[in-house]
C-alpha cells in the first residue's frame, strides 16, 4: 500500500479497501474460524478416543481373565500404543498358565503390528525364548536372525548359545556365549559366565 500524505486520504484508502474486498475478508474470517474449530474438535475427538483406549486398557488388565478379552482389545485398538502393551501382558499370562502357543501368537501380532524397534526387539527375544522351551529350534534361530539394535546382541547371541546347548553342539554354543560376553552380557546376566564356563575345553593332562 502506499504511503498516503494525510490522515483523510488514509482513510479513504482503507473504506475503499474495504468496499472492494469485504467480501473475501468475510468469507476468509469464516473459513479460518471454521478451520480453527475443525482442528479443535479434531483435537477434542484424538483426546476423547485416548482416554477411552486406556480405560479400556485398564480394565482389561485388571481383569481376571485378561486372555479371554484380549483379542477383542487387539482388534479394536491395534493402531494404539495400547495394543502393543496388551499382547505382552496377554503373552505373559500366557506362559504362566502354560499356553506357550498363545503366548506365541501375541509376540508375533507384536513384530508384525508395532512400530516401536525397542518394543519389537523385545518382543522377538521373548519369542524366541518360547520357542526354545517348545524345543522349536530351528524355529528360534530363525526368529533370532532379525535384524535388532545394537543393545540386543548380548542377548541374541546368549539365547543362539543355549539353543545350540540343546542341540548337544558345544563349539558353537561357546562361540556365542563367548559372543554374548563380548557384547556386554554379563553386566545384565553375571550367569552367562557359568555357561560360558561349563563348556571349557580340558587341557589334556602333562
Amino acid at each position: 500500500m502506499d504511503i498516503y500524505s494525510t490522515e483523510e486520504q488514509q482513510a479513504e484508502a482503507i473504506k475503499r479497501f474495504f468496499r472492494e474486498n469485504g467480501l473475501s475478508l468475510a468469507l476468509g474470517v469464516i473459513v479460518g474460524l471454521g478451520g480453527l474449530y475443525g482442528w479443535k474438535a479434531y483435537n477434542q475427538h484424538q483426546i476423547t478416543t485416548a482416554e477411552q483406549t486406556s480405560d479400556a486398557y485398564t480394565t482389561l488388565v485388571s481383569s481376571d481373565n485378561v486372555l479371554a478379552s484380549a483379542d477383542s482389545f487387539l482388534s479394536e485398538h491395534k493402531d494404539s500404543n495400547y495394543a502393543t502393551l496388551a499382547a505382552f501382558v496377554a503373552a505373559k499370562d500366557a506362559v504362566e498358565e502354560n499356553k506357550l502357543d498363545v503366548a506365541s501368537e501375541k509376540l508375533s501380532w507384536i513384530v508384525a503390528n508395532n512400530d516401536n524397534t525397542e518394543l519389537t526387539a523385545i518382543a522377538i527375544t521373548r519369542l524366541a525364548r518360547i520357542q526354545i522351551a517348545q524345543q522349536q529350534f530351528d524355529d528360534a534361530l530363525t526368529t533370532l536372525e532379525a535384524t535388532l539394535p545394537e543393545a540386543f546382541a548380548a542377548n541374541v547371541a546368549e539365547l543362539k548359545g543355549d539353543i545350540y546347548t540343546q542341540q548337544g553342539n558345544k563349539q558353537q554354543a561357546r562361540v556365542a556365549y563367548q559372543a554374548a560376553v563380548d557384547a556386554g552380557g554379563l553386566t545384565s546376566n553375571p550367569l552367562l559366565q557359568v555357561k560360558l564356563d561349563d563348556l571349557a575345553i580340558s587341557s589334556p593332562a602333562a
